[in-house]
């Protein structure tokens, strides 16, 4: 090993070693999982309960392990504490998770939430506080999206920009960088999707600028590019009916108009009708352009360089709607190192998608060839039937051929 590569070693090595991981799951020790992890009561019969498995295709049957959920038309809410609450204050902020949509969802949420230490989880449900919300939402053909939403000052903030989300059948990972200097990144399968900064992206702040309230368009400014020629007039002949009686009309030879009434010709279209005149348009001689409302600063602005900051991080859960079961969670991390969660990502999720990949389309296939056998076997079983009542048909008609016979001697 040359001298350069032993150095970037050596670095990589002391940034993943100055790193703090706040919380890590990845689910590889059967139902001991249920000691860490609390489900919601809440909805009572209509909570859904998570089971442990890998799902009906995987790559790799330990490493591939999480939550699955397991009821249609379910609430589902879990949780887990942190081993010691955090504040992110001066330090980037990583939370990240894979998300398994084996079931080809049609409604339902795929998304984490970080919670305060306060948080009751017996009890956890949608109207539970919570810090920030990330992940997958699948809805129809029109939702499709990643979920960022910040909790500042009691208000759920939605991201203003549109993230889309993978919806496929396939394992994805999804990872959110909060930054110190309020900015971030969204990933997904270890690749930048979207990124900014918080105040631009979210309504964390009133406007810096606003329309000066004193301020109005002048009432003589022209902002009309194009006027009426007012030369032009109407032509004399211009006004036709729309309509007129059919010429080619002829009244019926049986029409009795004491009967009938009087008779009229139906209508038809005009030929000449013209339509409604309105005079050409000119370049207006007075035009100024669009007004622009002039702006001031806001006196309700006010700055907040810790836009990213959370002061009592200390639980993460799941709490979610879903129409059609089968969701897996799996490899949870929360951390302040960007380097690490993309050694975790490829530790993890990056070592079996390959080989998940081809278990699913393996399994397409063998599902496939059932299908066409299913399909055989009942146009077999079809044929079958047509050729028996076929063959009845037959007897029938020979039966009523000797019964003719008979009747005839």
């Amino acid at each position: 090993m040359n001298k350069s590569l032993l150095v970037i070693v050596a670095l990589v090595g002391c940034v993943l070693a100055d790193k703090t991981v706040y919380f890590s799951e990845k689910f590889e020790d059967g139902e001991s999982f249920r000691d860490r992890w609390v489900e919601s009561k809440f909805k009572g019969a209509e909570q859904g309960k998570f089971k442990l498995s890998h799902g009906k295709f995987y790559g790799d049957a330990e490493r591939d392990m999480g939550i699955q959920t397991s009821q249609d038309a379910r609430f589902y809410g879990i949780s887990a504490k942190l081993e010691k609450p955090f504040s992110n204050e001066g330090k980037t902020l990583v939370v990240q998770f894979t998300v398994k949509h084996e079931q080809k969802i049609d409604c339902g949420g795929g998304y984490i939430k970080l919670y305060p230490t306060d948080t009751d989880q017996d009890n956890l449900n949608g109207d539970s506080d919570y810090l920030i919300m990330f992940g997958p939402d699948i809805c129809g053909y029109s939702t499709k999206k990643v979920h960022v939403i910040f909790n500042y000052k009691g208000t759920n903030l939605l991201t203003k920009k549109e993230i889309k989300c993978k919806d496929d059948e396939l394992t994805h990972m999804y990872t959110l960088i909060v930054r110190p200097d309020n900015t971030y990144e969204v990933k997904i399968d270890n690749e930048k999707v979207e990124s900014g900064t918080l105040e631009e992206d979210w309504s964390f702040l009133a406007p810096k600028r606003i329309p000066d309230p004193s301020a109005s368009k002048p009432e003589d400014w022209e902002d009309n590019e194009k006027i009426d020629d007012p030369e032009d007039t109407k032509p004399e002949d211009w006004d036709k009916p729309e309509f007129i009686p059919d010429p080619d009309a002829k009244m019926p030879e049986d029409w009795d108009e004491e009967m009938d009434g009087q008779w009229a010709p139906a209508k038809i279209n005009n030929p000449e009708y013209q339509g409604e005149w309105k005079p050409k348009k000119i370049d207006n001689p007075n035009y100024k352009g669009p007004w622009i409302h002039p702006e001031i600063d806001n006196p309700d602005y006010k700055e907040d360089s810790n836009l990213y900051r959370y002061e009592n991080i200390g639980a993460v859960g799941f709490d979610l709607w879903q129409v059609k079961s089968g969701t897996i969670f799996d490899n949870i991390l929360i951390t302040d190192s960007e380097e690490y969660a993309e050694e975790f990502g490829k530790e993890t999720w990056g070592v079996t998608k390959d080989a998940e990949k081809a278990a699913k389309d393996a399994l397409d296939e063998e599902e496939k060839k059932l299908e066409e056998a299913k399909k055989a076997e009942e146009e077999l079983a079809s044929k079958d039937k047509n050729d028996e009542d076929a063959d009845e048909a037959e007897d029938l008609d020979a039966d009523e051929e000797d019964k003719a016979e008979k009747d005839e001697l």
